[in-house]
């Protein structure tokens, strides 16, 4: 389905679909649907946009390869640069990643960082896809990690369980579960049609074997861009046992300006949502700012009585 094109016949992409092995979700969209939006390649891509760079964040000097410090108390390891899809809004869809490969030589550079850095109490999975490591290397990691006193927290970040829920499993969720890590898993789903049973199974397995369930979404100009949808995406994580946690404004990434929602229109969207859904299951509007200490709150510009 990644290698799709916009004027790909929906039958073609059923298909590539059905091989890839994907969430029923995912193989049911159609050309039109939101969440092939998020995957298609489109013409508007090759646009070069005016504000908008190949490194937005201000990732693409590691302080090791393939280890980031962008935080104080925080480190983000990518751990692998493959991904399930290719989401057309990626933030890092220019990464040098053939300079930050998943490989056990770097990620031992990695650990020997991280266990000289005691401030560092949580460590970010990321990529990529970190679930695109097996299950092994997952473990290798892990147990590296267990053996640093101060690290307490392990965050994965992944679009697999929402697009490949089979990769969650008895054996992934109990490595998990018998971690002295406190585990925290951030889903990345953008609209409740991504959500099915499948992917229910998934977080409760991962729920049972003690795994804090997240989940951040980017807003999409044509994808979720309206405060029903965004409604109906809170409740069926929450139905789901996941708690809504970020809502990003778009990182200005080269090729990703049609996806755009300009910050006014976000926030009038997100005052709407507040009067349609409980306030506990309101992701926080935010954007990430390279350089800066912590992502940054955008003010909703509410009114004080």
């Amino acid at each position: 389905m990644k290698n799709c094109w916009p004027d790909a016949r929906p039958d073609a992409c059923s298909r590539c679909a059905s091989r890839a092995r994907l969430s029923p979700a995912w193989r049911k969209a159609t050309l039109n649907d939101p969440l092939l939006r998020q995957v298609l390649t489109a013409e508007e891509e090759f646009i070069v946009a005016p504000g908008y760079s190949t490194d937005p964040l201000e990732e693409q000097h590691s302080v090791v390869p393939g280890l980031l410090h962008k935080y104080h108390n925080r480190a983000l390891l990518l751990v692998k640069g493959g991904c399930a899809v290719n989401c057309r809004y990626c933030f890092r869809r220019h990464f040098p990643y053939a300079e930050n490969q998943g490989t056990r030589r770097n990620w031992q550079t990695a650990m020997d960082y991280i266990a000289a850095h005691p401030q560092l109490d949580e460590i970010i999975f990321s990529g990529g896809d970190p679930l695109m490591a097996k299950d092994h290397e997952l473990d290798w990691l892990m147990t590296q990690l267990e053996a640093i006193p101060h690290v307490k927290r392990l965050r994965i970040h992944s679009r697999l369980p929402i697009v490949i829920p089979a990769r969650i499993t008895e054996t992934l969720a109990s490595r998990f579960q018998r971690s002295s890590l406190q585990v925290i898993l951030v889903n990345h789903v953008n609209h409740a049609n991504e959500i099915d049973d499948e992917f229910r199974a998934a977080m409760a397995m991962l729920r049972q074997a003690g795994v804090t369930l997240l989940n951040q979404s980017v807003l999409l100009r044509g994808v979720n861009d309206n405060a029903q949808t965004l409604a109906d995406l809170s409740n069926a994580l929450f139905d789901a046992g996941v708690m809504p946690y970020y809502l990003h404004v778009l990182d200005r990434v080269q090729g990703a300006a049609h996806f755009m929602v300009s910050d006014d229109e976000a926030r009038e969207i997100m005052r709407e949502l507040l009067t349609l859904i409980s306030g506990y299951m309101v992701p926080k509007l935010a954007r990430e700012i390279g350089g800066e200490p912590s992502k940054t709150p955008l003010d909703l510009g509410l009114k004080q009585r």
